[in-house]
């Protein structure tokens, strides 16, 4: 059995290497053909793998899937050289947009804009075309406006599990992404 297992986690470490996407058990079980049981071993296998001194790369847990990266520790090192299209430099302004996104979702522009103080067309449709904020559906006023909130792309680009793996904000912090009387 501790051959085949050594296979079986090979034949899910390759997979991973090859999918550019975060997947969770489900679907390596579907791509491999192996028990979510034995996907379940093979990725703890390879999570004590990576955790040993000489792996440059780490199993990261991201929007409900797994994905290989490299260890956040090299990361910064190699960001500049491999890191992809959609990493690409953030303006200040696009920064902004999506941070009020991602802590005040779902949100409408004209609140965007009225945290901002200025209007968020182009910084919204920046974010869309980079898929890190989508249209999750329209707010029960009048005028129906369009809501946004953050994608899954979003949580690979900040390496992160889920949204509550935001940092945390203190108080006055907190405040900047409240429209006043809201909160």
């Amino acid at each position: 059995m501790e051959l085949r297992l050594e296979k079986e986690t090979a034949l899910i470490e390759a997979i991973l290497y090859l999918e550019a996407d975060p997947l969770d058990e489900a679907a390596l079980s579907r791509i491999s053909g192996l028990s979510r049981e034995v996907v379940k071993l093979a990725l703890e296998a390879l999570e004590n793998r990576y955790a040993q001194e000489d792996s440059g790369v780490e199993l990261s847990r991201i929007g409900g899937g797994v994905m290989i990266s490299p260890k956040k520790e090299y990361w910064d090192n190699l960001k500049e050289r491999y890191g992809k299209k959609n990493e690409s430099k953030l303006s200040k302004a696009a920064l902004e947009t999506l941070s009020i996104i991602a802590y005040s979702q779902p949100i409408t522009r004209s609140e965007i804009e009225a945290i901002r103080g200025v209007q968020a067309d182009t910084m919204i449709r920046l974010l869309l075309d980079k898929e890190l904020i989508r249209e999750t559906g329209k707010k029960d006023i009048p005028g129906k406006p369009l809501q946004y909130g953050t994608t899954r792309e979003f949580l690979k680009f900040f390496r992160l599990e889920t949204i509550a793996d935001l940092p945390k904000l203190d108080e006055k912090e907190s405040d900047r992404f409240e429209l006043d009387g809201q909160g």
